[in-house]
């Protein structure tokens, strides 16, 4: 038995990436998984691959799309179990270039949507007097990330979010947990949309640290042992382990690195 054997978990972002690794480990600890998507063609595809899963094209940015996943998620199976809300997106280019419906469609996603799922999952978890809310932050939520200033708010916001309803929630018996991955190899990162800054010298200045990238089916079992604890933060990877200690023991030191990576990109749009 696992803790997750038996269990109900809902996914979002579920079609790729994170998620879509997620529904996988989840699936082989014996849940029961509804993974849910905007990308239907990707949600076929995990349909396809994973086999016994429920999947559901849903906006997340759609409040009452999002309770109506979650309502008859618990519905068809009896309870909600754990909740990851994990789809995102991501606009690389400094916050003077990047237009205001540029940061709404950041926040709408990474903030409005992990409240919608936040709170439709909350309600059914109070009621309960059990569940787990697992919300997708990133080490840019927890650290300076010049260039991604709209990701930045967005994922402060997740973890702030996830921190403050920790200690609201436990009086109802529901666990809170925020996951802050360092660079995961996923389609976020590979198909990132960028302002007035160049991708390819971005992606190829974090590529030239080997511990940066993480795979997404080893941050997905990383995730789920942290869930297992019941940690309020989950770090996943070491490189973001090792800046988030530098920067609570060294901050000058990683304002510095984010500052040079910030030159060399301007450096490299200019060439």
């Amino acid at each position: 038995m696992t803790p997750f054997e038996n269990k109900v978990a809902v996914v979002t972002g579920g079609a790729s990436g994170i998620g879509r690794a997620l529904g996988k480990a989840l699936i082989a600890r014996g849940a029961r998984v509804v993974l849910a998507d905007i990308d239907g063609p990707g949600l076929e595809e995990r349909k396809t691959e994973l086999g016994d899963v429920d999947t559901e094209i849903v906006d997340v940015t759609d409040a009452d799309a999002v309770r109506k996943l979650v309502d008859g998620a618990a519905e068809r199976h009896g309870s909600l179990d754990f909740m990851f809300n994990n789809a995102g997106i991501a606009v690389l280019g400094e916050a003077y270039d990047l237009p205001l419906d540029g940061w709404n469609r950041v926040l709408d996603i990474n903030v409005r949507g992990v409240v919608h799922g936040t709170l439709a999952a909350y309600d059914i978890m109070r009621r309960q007097g059990s569940g787990h809310i697992v919300n997708t932050g990133s080490l840019a939520g927890l650290l300076p990330s010049p260039g991604l200033a709209a990701y930045a708010t967005s994922k402060h916001a997740v973890v702030g979010l996830s921190k403050t309803l920790r200690v609201e929630a436990a009086e109802y018996g529901v666990k809170v947990s925020v996951v802050c991955p360092g660079v995961i190899d996923t389609p976020l990162t590979q198909n990132i949309d960028t302002v007035n800054m160049d991708q390819a010298a971005a992606l190829e200045q974090i590529a030239r640290a080997p511990l940066t990238f993480g795979a997404p089916d080893d941050c997905a079992r990383d995730i789920l042992r942290g869930v297992e604890k019941n940690r309020a933060v989950i770090l996943v990877t070491a490189h973001g382990k090792l800046m988030v200690w530098a920067f609570k023991w060294m901050p000058g030191l990683v304002y510095r690195i984010a500052q040079s990576g910030l030159a060399k990109g301007r450096k490299a749009l200019q060439e």
